[in-house]
Formats: C-alpha cells, sequence, structure tokens
C-alpha cells in the first residue's frame, strides 16, 4: 500500500487506538466506533446504529462520535497512517479518490445491488477512478435560493419562482435595496454554494467530461464567472470583505440581506436553529441563466457523502455487514426521518419532508428541492483536486479583491488544474 503523508500521525496514533478503534469489552460485545464530523446529524446517525444493534446484530454496540471538521480529516489521516481508522466514518466526495488510491477503504461494490435503488450521481459519488464502489452512498443534495419573504413584501417584489433569471435576481436585489437599505443577493466567494452553479447554467464547466482538464478556458464558464464575480459592484450586494467577519447564512438570519445560495442539508437546523424567523423566510429553485451558451439554462450542484470502512481494520467483516445494512431501504429511512440530509435510496425522499411536520410553516420543498434533482451537475472532483483545490480559491480570492485581473486569474486557474491533473495521471 501506497503511504499517506505524515500529518500529526505519530502525536495522535496513540490516542487514536484507542479513542477509534472497535474492540471487544467485558460485557461480551463487540464495540465499534462511528466518526462523523456534523453534530447536528449525530441523533440520526445513532437511531440508525441503535436499529442495526437491535434488528441484526444485538452483539454488536456502535458509538457515534463527532469531531469538527478540520479536526475530523486530520485524525483520519493520522489515523490511516498508522492502521487505526475508525471502524466506520463518513467519507466526502473531496477525499474518497484520495483515500480509496491509497488502499485505505474496503471495495464494497458487491455488498448492495447499488443500480436498483440509486442515482448514477450517487453512485459515482461512492466510487474510485476504478469504478469500485469505496463506500455506501448516505444523501444527495442541492442548492436553493433562499429569500426573505418581508424584505419582498416592504419592495413589492413577488417572490423568486421557477421563472426567475439572472436578470430577476438583479431587479429585485436592487428593488429591496432601494426599499429597505438591505442587501439583495449575497454573492459569496464559494463553489458548490455560490458561482459552480452559474457555471453550469450558462452551459460552461469546472471540469472537461473526461476530467482531465479544466473548463475555465471555455467561453461560458468564463462568462459565468466574470458575471458572478461582479455581482458584488452593485451597492445591493457585498464584498467579500464583508463575509470575511459575516456569513451570507448569519447576515440573512440577522436582517441583513434578501438572498443567499444554501444547502438543503442545512435547511432544517435553520428552521431549528431560528424560530423567530420561521414563517418569515422560504426557498426557491435556482435563478436560471438568461441566454446561456449551451442548454435551458438550469443547473444544480449536487454532492451527497458515503459510508466507509478501513480496507484493513480488524472488525472489517462485522463493519461491512453494518454497511450492507447501511444501504438498505431501513436504515436510510431512518436517518430520513431524522431530517439530517435527503436520503440517497431513490423514492425516500418524503421522509425528509416530513421532518419538517414540526414547523407551522411549511418551506416549499417540493418544488425547491425534489424538482431540482432532474437537472443536478455531480459535485466537481477529480483524483487531482486535493492538489489543485485551494490554489483555486486562493487565485478567486486574488479576483475578487482585484489583486489579479480576471481574465489572467481564470488564465492561471485553467493552467493550475491541467498541470496537478496532468501530474496525477502520470503517477497511477
Amino acid at each position: 500500500m501506497k503511504r499517506v503523508p505524515r500529518v500529526l500521525a505519530l502525536l495522535l496514533a496513540t490516542a487514536l487506538m484507542v479513542s477509534l478503534s472497535g474492540c471487544g469489552s467485558s460485557d461480551g460485545k463487540t464495540h465499534l466506533t462511528f466518526q462523523i464530523w456534523d453534530v447536528g446529524q449525530r441523533d440520526g446517525m445513532q437511531a440508525m446504529c441503535d436499529a442495526y444493534t437491535a434488528n441484526v446484530n444485538p452483539d454488536v454496540v456502535i458509538e457515534v462520535q463527532v469531531t469538527s471538521w478540520s479536526e475530523y480529516w486530520t485524525k483520519l489521516e493520522a489515523a490511516a497512517e498508522s492502521n487505526t481508522l475508525p471502524d466506520l466514518f463518513w467519507m466526502h466526495t473531496d477525499q474518497i479518490l484520495y483515500y480509496s488510491e491509497f488502499g485505505m477503504l474496503a471495495d464494497v461494490t458487491d455488498l448492495f445491488p447499488y443500480e436498483e435503488h440509486y442515482s448514477d450521481i450517487s453512485i459515482s459519488n461512492a466510487q474510485g477512478t476504478d469504478g469500485r464502489m469505496y463506500g455506501v452512498p448516505k444523501d444527495k443534495d442541492n442548492i436553493c435560493l433562499i429569500y426573505n419573504k418581508e424584505m419582498f413584501d416592504a419592495a413589492g417584489v413577488a417572490y423568486p419562482d421557477d421563472t426567475w433569471t439572472w436578470d430577476d435576481l438583479e431587479a429585485a436585489s436592487q428593488a429591496i435595496y432601494d426599499a429597505t437599505g438591505n442587501y439583495g443577493y449575497m454573492a459569496y466567494n464559494d463553489e458548490q454554494l455560490g458561482y459552480h452553479n452559474f457555471v453550469y447554467q450558462n452551459g460552461g464547466c469546472i471540469l472537461t467530461e473526461d476530467k482531465t482538464k479544466g473548463g475555465f478556458d471555455q467561453e461560458a464558464t468564463r462568462e459565468a464567472v466574470k458575471y458572478y464575480v461582479n455581482l458584488q459592484s452593485y451597492d445591493w450586494c457585498p464584498d467579500q470583505a464583508y463575509f470575511a467577519e459575516t456569513t451570507p447564512g448569519t447576515a440573512f438570519f440577522s436582517g441583513k440581506g434578501a438572498m443567499f445560495l444554501e444547502g438543503s442539508w442545512n435547511l432544517l437546523a435553520q428552521m431549528t436553529n431560528y424560530p423567530e424567523m420561521v414563517g418569515k423566510w422560504d426557498v426557491a429553485v435556482l435563478p436560471a441563466a438568461p441566454d446561456p451558451v449551451s442548454g435551458d439554462g438550469r443547473a444544480t450542484i449536487s454532492n451527497g457523502l458515503t459510508y466507509a470502512t478501513g480496507a484493513h481494520g480488524k472488525n472489517l467483516d462485522i463493519c461491512l455487514d453494518v454497511l450492507k445494512y447501511f444501504a438498505d431501504e431501513e436504515a436510510q429511512r431512518i436517518q430520513g426521518e431524522s431530517g439530517a440530509a435527503i436520503p440517497a435510496y431513490e423514492g425516500l425522499e418524503e421522509t425528509w419532508i416530513s421532518a419538517f411536520d414540526q414547523f407551522d410553516y411549511k418551506l416549499d420543498l417540493e418544488n425547491a428541492i425534489m424538482s431540482q434533482f432532474d437537472y443536478c451537475v455531480q459535485y466537481v472532483n477529480n483524483s487531482a483536486r486535493p492538489k489543485w483545490k485551494s490554489g483555486v480559491v486562493d487565485i478567486m480570492t486574488s479576483i475578487y479583491n482585484g489583486s489579479v485581473d480576471i481574465d489572467t486569474g481564470l488564465d492561471q486557474i485553467q493552467n493550475l488544474i491541467n498541470t496537478e491533473t496532468a501530474k496525477k495521471l502520470a503517477d497511477s
């Protein structure tokens, strides 16, 4: 097996051997650990684990452990280096190719008939470059437009709907700013929650279809990025210096802005965390490109996590049995009913929607979220992404703050993606 670069491995290995490795105990049962990074999903994940114990194997007890996003990957890499990976853990599309190519993830291709119950995007999210499955699809998502109804009412502007284009987004933003003094659409410098959606709406791409080159040399891509970046030139859109201090979500729920892009995975938490705002905001499909270079102008980026286990864990057989259960309808339904995320299992979307029944106001999830799965674009990824992602973010930041001319910056991004991808392909 290829070696993983050492990141705090020696410092963390001892602790991880105790905290992350499943083991037997005095009760005669096998105790497994399940590592995740989102405390909001802990209850849903624990419910799935408890159901496995109750319905499949009473001799297995699974404990869900939560760490922060950044700490998660530091610990996971160190654990991989010392062969002390958690028994079960989440895997992100940013990382699955990296970990699978180093032989650290168990092949779960034959555990379940995935093609019968999962979309092509969900299956692709769990595959390595060899086409094998290195995770069980967990969830799916897409990006929607959140808007403040009260600000629209104050400006006399109709709420966003599926007829909206970028032109309507601009017009509504200006009207809201003029009427209330608050920001309109808040164009945050982000990929999945920002300009990637606009690129694909306009018929462009971040990576070519074969994922061997960047798409930043294409007219449609450059046109969309320029459009998105230039939104901050309007008075109704904050610049990126503002977002360095305040996220779009914080600004929105404190009444400072009228619209921003959000992922479906965050909606339940926002309804819960801002009870005073319930009924004052809703969700809509993303506005379409008004004159796309190609296509119908509609796209939203869709991603999805996977459940994984290490290829060399001492509890591998048991962990594979747990993952087989996680892939089936019962476990996916439990996740959906918890409201944590939309199950990847096709046909269970309503279980997630039902989690919102606890609120007096019903978000328009059917139209705003479910309808968009018809034109979702898979989250952009190739095996070289860990090498080029941070560089692209840095260049985009330079474009936004004006230290790099936009055309020059886009050329730099294209060169960076092409160079790192070519190196990766040459090494494979």
